[in-house]
């Protein structure tokens, strides 16, 4: 009874400039693949590929722009479930003008009951709840699988990978002008906790261009609280950063022309021990393992992980969670079907995903290390073995070298963090001021 209402607020489109590609070709590129499948229909239950395939985007949900909706894909009409009071006037007009037949959305289950007898539904049934599924006719032939929506979705046109780069771009910005001002708020001894210090990146988030709202809550951890993987922090648990532990920060941001994703762990102390440097280095040459892995075109996710956890596990240390995720294009941080982690993952990694790349470690009570940017899958060669695909980094921000024994990274790793360091700078500088560019000068030296 306590059930909140759902929603008012208005949607907003993503025009064709942003999002590549039109609705109309969407729904052909969805209906192409219902009916390499045998089906006739599918009614599309997750937010995102609601939006992704009309093009629309909202505010109903925190952290995901997406609106409350369902759909209903066929060759012969395209149904759009949503409350008319979210629909602009302009928005409803284009979706007619692209086919879509708009109806409220309180009228799907009366819908579908509806349908001719023998209908063959397409049903992705990790995402379809069963309501839906009561409401078809006893009739309805239905047929499973990942939705045609989530797979295309998760594939990068030119114009959203465009989007992406942008976005990476606006975000590091940020990142780094909250990193200089952190370690100058500390040095000078004024008080940051690890809400204030989240606020504070909201805040610069929000004044670059086109930022829509924070991709999730942010989990801004000092110390101990590092090592709880998917800590928050709240008013209760709100701890002071001092300079004698480490300081993990997993955030990210909205912006009209992508999402991001990144997470940093740097030393706040001036002598980190010897413990905190072995374990961030072999975390980074996961991640490092990860951006340059080369592998054949057509294989699985599980089948890369071990190299993120290769120098890991050589010292008997091991993380409980996925190593990369998809990442949605101004849309849920976390997107599937593809991932790279120890559990088997039938969805094969194509060009064109767009994915996290975040190997970790943690020890309890003490902190908690992980080092993640986001990757594109690329068309990397082929030979007389076949296609092989590579990993192209998007992110753009320093890595703490205050924690990395040099020593410890092979010929190729150790080169690779110096090209990175030297591309981070050359793109970021020219956004800050003369004080912040000395600052990342610094930061993105050689070692």
């Amino acid at each position: 009874k306590e059930r909140p209402a759902i929603p008012e607020a208005p949607m907003f489109e993503m025009p064709v400039e942003l999002s590549g590609k039109s609705t109309e070709d969407k729904l052909i590129d969805i209906n192409k693949m219902l009916h390499k499948a045998g089906a006739d229909c599918t009614i599309l239950s997750a937010l995102d590929e609601v939006a992704w395939t009309f093009n629309i985007r909202g505010t109903d949900v925190a952290y995901n722009p997406v609106v409350i909706s369902y759909a209903f894909v066929s060759e012969k009409e395209s149904v759009l479930f949503v409350n008319p009071k979210k629909i602009p006037a302009e928005i409803a007009e284009h979706l007619k003008k692209e086919g879509v037949t708009l109806a409220d959305y309180g009228m799907l289950a009366t819908f579908l009951s509806r349908l001719p007898e023998q209908t063959r539904v397409f049903i992705d049934s990790k995402r379809t709840n069963v309501a839906i599924y009561n409401a078809l006719p006893k009739s309805s032939i239905l047929i499973e699988g990942t939705s045609p929506a989530n797979h295309l979705k998760s594939i990068k046109n030119e114009t959203e990978i465009k989007g992406f780069r942008n976005a990476v771009l606006k975000d590091s910005i940020a990142m780094t002008k909250f990193y200089f001002w952190l370690e100058k708020m500390l040095k000078a001894g004024e008080k940051v906790t690890e809400l204030s210090a989240a606020a504070k990146l909201t805040a610069l988030r929000s004044e670059q261009p086109q930022y829509v709202m924070d991709s999730f809550a942010s989990i801004s951890s000092y110390g101990p609280h590092g090592a709880v993987v998917h800590y928050s922090p709240t008013p209760e648990t709100d701890t002071e950063l001092k300079t004698d532990s480490l300081y993990l920060l997993d955030s990210g941001a909205q912006y009209l022309d992508g999402t991001t994703d990144i997470t940093r762990t740097i030393a706040l102390c001036d002598e980190p021990s010897e413990q905190m440097k072995k374990d961030f280095t072999r975390a980074l040459k996961g991640t490092i393992g990860i951006a340059k892995c080369k592998f054949p075109a057509g294989i699985r996710g599980c089948l890369i992980d071990a190299f993120a956890r290769k120098a890991l596990w050589d010292a008997g240390i091991n993380y409980l969670h996925g190593t990369c995720h998809g990442i949605g294009h101004c849309l849920n941080v976390h997107e599937g079907p593809q991932s790279i982690r120890m559990e088997e993952n039938p969805v094969i990694l194509e060009p064109g995903m767009v994915m996290s790349d975040e190997p970790a470690m943690y020890r309890p009570g003490e902190y908690g290390i992980r080092t993640e940017n986001m990757i594109l899958i690329r068309e990397d060669s082929e030979t007389e073995f076949g296609k092989f695909l590579g990993f192209e980094t998007l992110t753009l921000c320093y890595i703490d070298t205050k924690l990395v024994i040099p020593s410890m990274l092979s010929v190729r790793e150790h080169a690779w963090l110096n090209k990175y360091h030297q591309m981070v700078y050359d793109l970021v500088s020219p956004h800050l001021t003369e004080e912040e560019k000395a600052w990342l000068k610094e930061k993105t030296a050689e070692i």
